[in-house]
């Protein structure tokens, strides 16, 4: 039998007493240590825990239908609680035992605690009343346990006495006593000992009954667990299971099969056959014992309490195998493979597989082939067997065995791969065995990663699951074409037109294409069960307790709860196919409008999203919420009747007409602000007036009319201030207004003398001067020793064209679908709107990056997409004529009868593949996107000074008047072109440019500065990414300078990484002779490669590796070094021939032609696997894959990339 599943586990002190809840996932636990816990072993979580019992508690039990828990321990008390949530507490307490509680239970239909003791007692309580009803004495040791009978009116009861005894309380049911105090001989009468079992060689510590039959299952110290059966008149021994190496602590009938399950403190949990008494499964603990089980009495749940916790465990599988093709589903139950019709309902019984495998175990998977009608059923028994059927076309008369004709194998996982072919997994082996359809084996592959499972990845390929991660493999070009970091994946479902792939782990989905190129995850904290796609291409997927919607770009929610978890098998509008855990078909009608609505709204589907808005009452707060988490606060605009959000989302999406209408409404002063500073960025100073207004923010009304040339109102604003009584705001309105008299007038009125004497003087106001020395009581003479100030010029500027009466000017933007829809129908018109979830290849582009905004010039329009790296683009170059010409319809306003032109920066996007031209024209996104299709560009941050200085390179501004802001002028590299389909910016970085860089690199190698020359040659190769080619010529250079500046990056990066070690681990000898070995094969150039060679054969002669260092030495007389180096070198050979020894062995093979691994520098041999840098072409180890080379430090080891464009 498979080993047994742990759902739960955990850790307290010793658990003596498990029960669990007939209807909700909760388990009671009874500890040694007196506390009692209720655990959600669903989610894994603690509910909740009482403590009010001195002691041990041993017997724990949860009423069948109330919300009840009753519990008994060694401080002699039975305590009942109550359950509900929002009142869990200690209901009552009974005494009566005078010795410890051993079990507790409640009766199924009367209001009856059951309770065994070791005082020799079993007592019936009524929980009604709270009172003991009856006595049952008989055993003369310890009662360790007693439990009713399912349906009769029994009681088995076990005891140190080393007997059963069962007995008979129908006349308890019929004559219940009075409850009268300690009446306690009258009990007897009530209740009998219908059979005594003897046969137990010592005490016996449980005893059960079977659910249907009449049979009786005991636990005893005499390591055996004993059958017996009943009659109406006598009961007897049936048999023994024998096999637990210490005392049987319980044993209990399997629910639902005829199994037998028990523990003991010989730490061991064992599975019996009923019919033929022998153990059929054991699982072990390492320390600690078993006290306790528990059965659940309606899912295939099982706990068991041990010495340090207690674990919740399932004997078998219950997700039933099924494939689905077209419309049917075949699956498997009761050991049948059976065909369900999705459209009619039909289900019949094809295959009978009842003598495939163990017949406890049911079959793990099922593969269909709808080509040969033929199923791969799987099964985990026996180390992994598959069967290969053939499924008949008639199915009248008897269901014929799989056995008759089934071919048979050896794997842990099988599934079909072609029309012909299905391919098998052995995991202890790792091989995966391609057989065709006479189980004949035609191919044998060595699995490239450590694979536990195997699923269709498309014809002819197979996704491989590993421990962490998951590969798509290719059978016949044998290569794993791609690979993604991953938990286990358990289970795979593919998209009706298997463009994307659902790979589900126990706790994350990953959704990715076809390919593996894209993938996003989702994290789920309860376990994920199945999942189907719909036809809109959303994945819906179940868990434990619900059924989930995910988007393909990773959102998701909650369609439905569920009380059971079910698999799902289609997803067909609003319905959703599945199996329950008893294998039977079911089906959910669910309400899919929610993720319909976000699939429309990332697709840009606004026909559909007003379908779905016209015909539900979908609008609420989340998907408001979502609306503007998403940046689309437009749209939820216009569905939003609360005047609160109606206004932040106005302001979001910069509506100001909605704005000031809500603000209007609200009227609180913090509103008024937002709208006034929204309204001042859009240069609507009406608004603005208005906002200033209803906040009565002068200073700023003042400045505000002062900016726009209103005279007049300034004037008002004056008067406005006087009456007020502020002084400051009467002196700036009249400094605004230019009002020489009224600034004195101020000055004055507030004691300033001195200032108001010297702006009368500086203004020419000798009368207005006289005066105010004459207020101040001081003569001409008092002030002749002030200096004299010419003529004040302190006056506003004249006003040429005032603004008061209008607006700045804004960007003219057409009526959108929204705006449309709501003018002609208000959303709520009845016409039919044709809706289709396709995607729309205008999806708005998202908001520049910060760093580049950030750095961006002022009046200047960079473009305003950003790193979406991801999206579904399509080439630059491949847009149209006509949408060229929309785009600038929408983003210009020339005012009326004016014909539009192109923007220069447009132009040079439209008219260039190179990424350095499309950073010319401030289209930072695009030329993003161009760099990770060409290169595999993932971090952009080292790029980005070069993007700013190549932007800002390619524009020159003009001040024509001082007045106007300057005139931006685009420097082509072709000015003499006239043909706007041809015209490109300059071209910032040229060859000479870098080839002066790469020089200097080569002196920082020769003068021994390595740091300095890691820079440089980084630099130049990042630089590159932004050189444009005209010409072959040019595009053969710029490889070739590509492959100089990375061999000698890498040789400076290992040269580098050995002195490191010499200095940090100076022991390590060995690395440091191999780096040293290593830098001697990168491609420099002679005078540099005697460099290198010189240096290792330093470093291997100080190490006594004479050998390699002759070796070394005889390639350095190969370049014709200088005559004293040449000398040095033979005086080496010399010494190699003469002690032909090496002292420290290397990975080294100079003989093998290899590789250096760029991050690790080792060696990669011919003919080893390795992966590549997109853009240099620089060696990797394969684990390396989807990290970034750090070398360049920006571009993705092993990524798919197109390289360099044409030249132009």
């Amino acid at each position: 039998m498979s080993v047994m599943l742990t759902k739960f586990e955990s850790k307290s002190n010793r658990v003596k007493g498990l029960a669990f809840h007939p209807t909700q996932p909760l388990l009671a636990a009874a500890l040694h240590n007196g506390s009692v816990q209720l655990w959600n072993y669903r989610m894994g979580v603690l509910v909740d825990r009482f403590e009010e019992h001195e002691g041990p508690v041993r017997g724990v039990a949860i009423h069948p239908s109330r919300a009840l828990l009753v519990t008994g321990g060694d401080d002699y008390k039975i305590k009942v609680w109550d359950l509900r949530p929002q009142n869990r507490r200690c209901l009552f307490t009974l005494h009566g035992h005078l010795d410890y509680v051993r079990t507790v239970q409640f009766h199924h239909e009367m209001p009856w605690i059951l309770s065994a003791s070791d005082d020799q007692t079993i007592r019936i309580w009524n929980s009604t009343s709270r009172n003991c009803i009856a006595i049952l004495t008989g055993h003369s040791h310890y009662v360790m346990s007693a439990q009713f009978h399912p349906k009769e009116d029994l009681i088995v009861s076990t005891s140190m006495d080393q007997t059963v005894r069962v007995w008979d309380i129908s006349g308890l049911r019929k004559n219940t006593p009075n409850n009268g105090p300690n009446n306690f001989e009258t009990f007897d009468t009530f209740s009998t000992v219908k059979y005594v079992l003897e046969g137990h060689d010592r005490g016996v510590n449980f005893a059960a009954f079977h659910p249907t039959l009449p049979l009786i299952v005991s636990a005893a110290d005499d390591r055996t667990i004993k059958i017996w059966r009943m009659s109406d008149t006598k009961a007897w021994e049936v048999d023994s299971c024998r096999g637990h190496f210490n005392n049987v602590s319980n044993a209990l009938f399997h629910p639902k099969h005829e199994l037998i399950v028990s523990c003991g403190e010989d730490k061991t949990v064992r599975v019996w056959d009923l019919a033929k008494r022998t153990a059929i499964q054991t699982f072990r603990r390492e320390q600690d014992r078993f006290w306790v089980l528990a059965a659940h009495p309606n899912l295939n749940l099982f706990a068991a309490g041990h010495d340090s916790g207690l674990i919740v465990f399932k004997l078998e599988r219950e997700r039933p195998a099924f494939s689905v093709h077209a419309d049917s589903l075949y699956y498997i139950r009761d050991k049948y493979v059976r065909a369900y019709d999705f459209n009619t309902g039909s289900d019949i019984g094809l295959l009978s597989v009842r003598k495939f495998g163990s017949p406890y175990v049911p079959p793990r998977t099922l593969s269909y082939n709808p080509a040969e009608r033929a199923v791969i059923a799987t099964i985990s028994s026996d180390n992994g067997l598959f069967e290969l059927s053939s499924l008949p076309t008639q199915t009248n008369g008897e269901v014929k065995d799989s056995s008759a004709d089934g071919k048979r194998g050896t794997a842990n996982s099988a599934i079909f791969v072609a029309r012909n072919r299905f391919a098998a997994l052995s995991k202890t082996a790792q091989l995966i065995e391609v057989r065709d359809l006479s189980n004949s084996v035609v191919k044998s592959i060595k699995a490239p990663i450590q694979t536990n499972e195997i699923f269709y990845g498309g014809t002819a390929c197979l996704i491989l699951s590993s421990t962490s991660s998951v590969a798509l493999y290719d059978i016949q070009q044998q290569k794993t074409i791609a690979e993604l970091n991953s938990p286990p994946v358990k289970y795979v479902a593919w998209s009706a037109d298997g463009q994307l792939v659902a790979l589900m782990s126990k706790h994350t989905i990953t959704i990715a294409n076809k390919n593996f190129s894209q993938s996003s995850l989702i994290h789920e904290t309860i376990r994920i069960k199945s999942g189907a796609w719909d036809d809109a291409g959303v994945f819906i997927y179940s868990t434990l307790n619900h059924i989930k919607y995910c988007l393909p770009q990773g959102d998701h929610g909650v369609i439905c709860t569920l009380d059971n978890p079910i698999y799902l098998t289609r997803i067909k509008g609003v319905t959703a196919h599945c199996l329950d855990r008893s294998a039977r078909p079911r089906t959910i009608t669910f309400d899919p409008t929610e993720y319909r609505f976000k699939l429309a709204l990332l697709r840009n589907n606004h026909e559909e999203m007003l379908h779905i808005i016209r015909t539900s009452t979908l609008i609420g707060q989340s998907v408001i919420a979502y609306l503007q988490q998403k940046g689309f606060p437009e749209i939820a605009l216009h569905f939003v009747q609360d005047k609160n959000t109606r206004f932040d989302l106005a302001i979001e999406c910069g509506n100001l007409d909605v704005a000031l209408e809500t603000a209007r409404a609200i009227d609180r002063s913090d509103c008024w602000e937002r709208l006034a500073q929204q309204a001042l960025k859009q240069g609507n100073h009406k608004i603005v007036e208005k906002a200033y207004q209803q906040t009565k923010n002068f200073d700023r009304l003042s400045f505000l009319y002062l900016t726009t040339g209103g005279t007049d109102k300034l004037s008002k604003m004056q008067k406005i201030a006087d009456a007020r009584g502020d002084p400051m705001s009467r002196f700036h309105n009249a400094l605004y207004a230019g009002d020489v008299q009224g600034r004195i007038a101020v000055l004055r009125d507030v004691g300033l003398y001195p200032l108001a004497y010297l702006t009368a003087k500086t203004n020419g106001l000798e009368e207005e001067a006289a005066d105010i020395l004459e207020a101040a009581g001081l003569t001409e003479a008092d002030v002749d020793d002030v200096p004299s100030f010419s003529k004040s010029t302190l006056n506003p500027p004249s006003i040429i064209t005032s603004t008061a009466s209008l607006n700045w000017p804004s960007i003219s933007t057409s009526e959108s679908f929204w705006d449309r829809a709501l003018a002609n129908g208000n959303l709520d018109g009845d016409g039919e709107v044709p809706y289709v979830n396709g995607i729309d290849s205008s999806a708005a582009a998202s908001a520049l990056d910060d760093w580049a905004k950030d750095e961006e010039v002022p009046e200047v329009d960079a473009g305003e997409a950003g790193w979406d790296l991801d999206a579904d683009a399509s080439e630059v170059g491949a847009q149209t004529e006509e949408e060229f010409e929309d785009a600038i319809d929408e983003d210009e306003d020339t005012g009326a009868g004016a014909t539009p032109g192109v923007n220069e920066n447009e132009l040079w996007v439209r008219n260039s593949p190179f990424a350095a031209d499309h950073v010319a024209a401030g289209s930072f996104d695009t030329a993003m996107q161009l760099l990770n299709r060409q290169f595999g560009v993932v971090n952009f941050a080292p790029l980005k000074p070069l993007f700013l200085s190549i932007y800002r390179s390619s524009h020159a501004y003009i001040s024509p008047i001082a007045c106007l802001p300057p005139l931006q002028v685009h420097v082509r590299r072709n000015p003499s072109e006239t043909s706007s389909g041809r015209v490109l910016p300059i071209a910032v970085r040229s060859f000479a440019s870098i080839r002066t860089e790469l020089s200097e690199g080569f002196r920082f190698v020769s003068g021994n500065k390595l740091p300095e020359a890691q820079t440089v040659f980084r630099s130049v190769l990042q630089a590159l990414f932004l050189v444009v080619v005209s010409s072959d010529a040019e595009a053969k250079e710029w490889r070739d300078t590509v492959v100089s500046a990375r061999e000698y990056l890498l040789g400076v990066s290992i040269e580098l990484e050995r002195r490191r070690v010499g200095q940090d681990e100076p022991d390590n000898v060995r690395r440091q002779l191999e780096l040293a070995a290593y830098f001697t094969h990168c491609q420099l150039q002679p005078p540099h490669m005697q460099i290198a060679l010189r240096s290792a054969i330093g470093v291997f002669a100080k190490a006594n590796n004479h050998v390699t260092a002759a070796k070394l030495a005889r390639r350095l007389l190969e370049l014709n070094p200088d005559p004293k180096i040449g000398a040095q070198a033979r005086q080496r050979i010399a010494a190699g021939d003469r002690n032909p020894r090496n002292a420290v062995e290397i990975s080294y093979d100079e003989f093998t032609e290899f590789d250096i691994c760029a991050a690790t520098y080792t060696p990669i041999y011919k003919g080893s696997p390795s992966v590549h840098c997109p853009y240099t072409d620089a060696s990797f180890l394969p684990e390396l894959k989807g990290k970034l080379d750090p070398l360049t430090e920006v571009t993705e080891i092993g990524a798919t990339a197109s390289g360099l464009p044409a030249p132009r």
